[in-house]
């Protein structure tokens, strides 16, 4: 086999690997949340997170807590694939309250992020958002064929969240490797060439 075609034959089975590799190494993050980033709600009852991903949870994944350093009585939180609730009391006067979680995503990195929200009166009348987000149900279907989505109540999508799980993806660093290699690859060739000449 000619280095010509050696590689070309490495670019194909590098490019081969990254593209299955991707979906492999695609990072967890938030995907809506009740209450959702920026929102304006009177006293939920209970906090829903919908992530990208199944995660499991550590002690105390979810603190909610006030301008004033009120905190919210949350209840034990629960883990259903990628949708995390707890039930919650909250406690506190009106204004801006700041949400904090962590979760653990199946490649076993830590998710953490904050959502802010405002609390306002119970009497205030604000209409909830309507629902936005949706978060798969285990063992349901649509009537499309596919998983049915379990709408979250006021759910904002959180498209740009604060979530953070981790450095750098995998597949940046594979197609790395395989740009380098191809480099020296076609190099070496160059330099063989010339020497023969």
């Amino acid at each position: 086999m000619s280095v010509r075609r050696a590689v070309a034959a490495l670019l194909l089975s590098g490019a081969a690997m990254v593209a299955t590799a991707t979906p492999a190494f695609a990072q967890t993050e938030l995907d809506a949340s009740v209450p959702g980033d920026g929102s304006t709600l009177a006293g939920p009852r209970q906090i829903v997170l919908s992530f990208t991903g199944h995660v499991t949870l550590p002690a105390n994944p979810i603190t909610v807590t006030g301008a004033n350093g009120a905190k919210w009585t949350v209840g034990k939180a629960t883990a259903v694939g990628p949708v995390v609730t707890a039930p919650v009391r909250s406690r506190g006067p009106v204004g801006p309250y700041t949400l904090a979680y962590k979760v653990i995503a199946e490649d076993g990195d830590a998710v953490t992020g904050t959502i802010s929200f405002t609390l306002i009166p119970n009497d205030a009348g604000a209409a909830a958002p309507p629902p936005t987000a949706t978060a798969v149900a285990p063992g349901a279907s649509s009537a499309h064929g596919g998983p049915a989505p379990h709408e979250l109540p006021g759910a904002v999508p959180n498209a740009a969240s604060n979530s953070d799980s981790g450095g750098i993806p995998a597949w940046v660093w594979i197609l790395g490797a395989v740009v380098l290699l191809a480099i020296g690859m076609l190099e070496a060739f160059r330099v063989g060439r010339s020497r023969r000449s």
